[in-house]
C-alpha cells in the first residue's frame, strides 16, 4: 500500500483551465504549481485560458482593456499540451 503524500501528490490539469479567479474555469489548486503550456510544440508563457479537447488557447492582445479592465484576449487554435514543470 502507497502511502499518500499531499506535499508531492499533483492534482490532475483540467481539460479547461483559466487563470481568471471569476471563471468557472479555474482551479486554485492547479496554480499551486508552475504550470507549462505548449501550443503546437512551442511553450508559451502568456496563456490566460486553454481547452485541450477543443485546441485553443487565449492571450492578451497588448495591452488593450475590455470594458471592465480585463485584458482583451485573441484565441489561437493549435494542438495544445499542458503539463507541470
Amino acid at each position: 500500500m502507497r502511502a499518500m503524500n499531499n506535499a508531492t501528490e499533483k492534482p490532475p490539469l483540467p481539460d479547461r483551465l483559466s487563470v481568471d479567479p471569476h471563471s468557472p474555469h479555474h482551479v486554485a489548486a492547479v496554480f499551486e504549481y508552475p504550470i507549462g503550456i505548449r501550443l503546437n510544440d512551442k511553450e508559451r508563457h502568456d496563456v490566460e485560458e486553454y481547452c485541450i479537447s477543443e485546441g485553443w488557447i487565449k492571450v492578451a492582445a497588448g495591452k488593450t482593456l475590455n470594458r471592465k479592465g480585463q485584458p482583451l484576449l485573441i484565441q489561437l487554435k493549435g494542438r495544445v499540451e499542458a503539463f507541470y514543470r
